[in-house]
């Protein structure tokens, strides 16, 4: 029986029932680079879905890939600007090793869930499996929007990130450098188009750009570090610790540290990426949790590292919270080495690694629009769903993500503070996906109800101990992310992604309303019922 044959024309259930057993899905008519495993090709049957992507990412490639669009270590440095006026130096620790535990339940609970449905589609296909049959498919479609709108939003902040990096090592080493928002601009859109480069042109060798990269990662973890430790000046261990200081006038340090969680979330968010490479992955229902889990543990560990280091020789904490070079660790790193070429080479790897996260940003983004369009949930969907043959990957979806962010980097010639809101939506729109699918499938343990079987289980005790940590933390978190950083804000420092976010909700529920109702596909109802 070819695989065709198997999920229909369009990718409708229709898998006999003398086709339920793993002996079935041995053979394929696949070609061998889209064939997979026999467990691949039975989880897209069972899911309703046509195999179209090549099958090249195997366990260290989406390792890395994960691992270097997260990059953990790298990122507290860049978000400890966003710490430091709300707790200083212990906020830096104590905030992150909270996030850790709890962001990290969430984590696994997502780990389990991608075993179950291993897809592109992620946290909307999850939702319209496990939700409450009355709201699965306004719910999944809501997801959807926020996904696609969370990762889009993070290309964005990522390559936009790169510029001010570069513009922040341009005044390292010429003082008489003004920064522009022109320049800005202009940079954030080489980055994108480097980006696209990659998932275009270099598509076939991502998995091998993705190894190598963390080989960088891990190499350029110990570049920074021992530096750090070497040349660094040392606060002392109270400070460190235990002298908790705020200047952002919040009426207590508890609430000063709550909104402090917004630089931990942005240094851990992510972990669905390999989820949404799912289709491209070998033994996606076993490789994909292992990959997630790995990236956890190697990036907490080494991220708790780096902020443990980077708060000990931080230096003078007034001029971190104002940087001179944009970002607090630029100076820290000059501070260290009292060089300006050591510094420069220093910055470089960040700038690098940040650089290929948001490469790994657009290859997930664009799958996330394919997947979402696949299922009729977007306008124009024929079109971002198409796979162009020979390239095998949604190319018309990552040329709309190019264009989305160089749009999106346009608002920042009129109006940083409407940017920056954009930016901070990216992370405020995951949480959402995040606590709604995590939502739905602690919902059916409580009411008892049996849960998909998979590959890559947490049991019983561990799975409601990470389902109920992990949403409880992510509420939380989702909560104080629409807080500004600091009281009392002005136009300049409010956070406005609570405008924007509910401008994409209205916008989306109006779109449902009048078009998608009728055309959306909720993915439960692909599924073949009897396997």
């Amino acid at each position: 029986m070819s695989h065709r044959d198997a999920y229909g024309a369009y990718g409708e259930s229709k898998v006999a029932s003398n086709v339920t057993t793993d002996e079935a899905f041995e053979t394929t008519d696949l070609p061998p680079e889209k064939a997979g495993t026999a467990a691949d090709r039975k989880d897209m049957a069972r899911m309703g879905q046509k195999q179209e992507f090549k099958r090249n990412f195997s366990f260290i490639p989406i390792f890395g890939f994960a691992a270097v669009l997260m990059m953990t270590w790298a990122s507290v440095l860049s978000s400890a600007s966003y710490i430091l006026p709300n707790g200083g130096r212990p906020a830096m620790i104590w905030i992150y090793i909270v996030t850790l535990f709890g962001f990290g339940a969430a984590i696994l609970s997502m780990a389990e869930m991608a075993s179950m449905a291993p897809t592109s589609g992620g946290q909307y296909h999850w939702v319209s499996e496990f939700a409450p049959k009355r709201c699965q498919k306004l719910l999944s479609y809501l997801v959807g929007w926020f996904c696609v709108l969370g990762w889009q939003a993070g290309i964005a902040g990522q390559c936009f990130t790169v510029a001010s990096e570069i513009q922040g090592l341009i005044v390292l080493n010429d003082a008489s450098y003004v920064p522009q928002p022109w320049h800005a601009v202009l940079l954030t859109i080489a980055t994108v188009s480097t980006a696209v480069v990659f998932n275009t042109f270099l598509a076939k060798r991502l998995p091998l750009l993705e190894g190598l990269v963390l080989i960088l990662l891990v190499f350029g973890f110990f570049a920074i570090l021992i530096p750090l430790w070497v040349f660094g000046p040392k606060a002392s261990s109270a400070d460190v610790w235990l002298n908790w200081t705020q200047v952002a006038e919040w009426p207590t340090m508890g609430v000063a540290g709550l909104v402090a969680f917004t630089g931990p979330i942005y240094a851990l968010i992510g972990p669905d990426a390999c989820v949404h490479m799912a289709e491209e992955v070998k033994d996606a229902s076993r490789t994909i949790p292992w990959a997630m889990v790995s990236t956890l543990i190697t990036n907490g560990i080494t991220g708790l590292i780096m902020t443990i280091t980077f708060a000990y020789t931080l230096g003078p904490i007034d001029a971190a919270m104002m940087p001179e070079y944009n970002f607090a660790f630029i100076g820290t790193f000059y501070n260290a080495t009292q060089s300006h070429a050591g510094a420069t080479v220093m910055t470089c790897i960040i700038i690098i690694l940040t650089l290929c996260s948001a490469i790994s940003n657009v290859a997930t983004a664009s799958r996330q629009m394919f997947a979402f369009a696949r299922d009729g949930g977007l306008p124009f969907a024929r079109v971002l769903c198409h796979v162009r043959p020979g390239w095998d990957i949604p190319f018309n979806a990552v040329m709309v993500c190019f264009t989305i962010t160089c749009i999106l980097s346009l608002i920042n010639l009129g109006s940083t503070v409407t940017f920056n809101a954009l930016l901070s939506l990216g992370t405020v729109a995951l949480l959402t996906s995040y606590m709604t699918s995590i939502g739905c499938i602690l919902i059916k343990r409580i009411r008892g109800e049996q849960l998909l079987p998979c590959r890559w289980s947490l049991g019983v005790p561990l799975g409601w101990a990470s389902n109920i940590i992990g949403e409880a933390y992510i509420i939380l978190a989702y909560l104080f992310a629409f807080f500004p950083l600091f009281n009392n804000p002005t136009l300049q420092t409010m956070n406005w992604a609570s405008a924007v976010y509910g401008g994409v909700a209205i916008v989306a529920a109006i779109y449902y309303g009048v078009w998608a109702r009728h055309k959306y596909t909720p993915p439960v109802a692909k599924l073949a019922k009897d396997m």
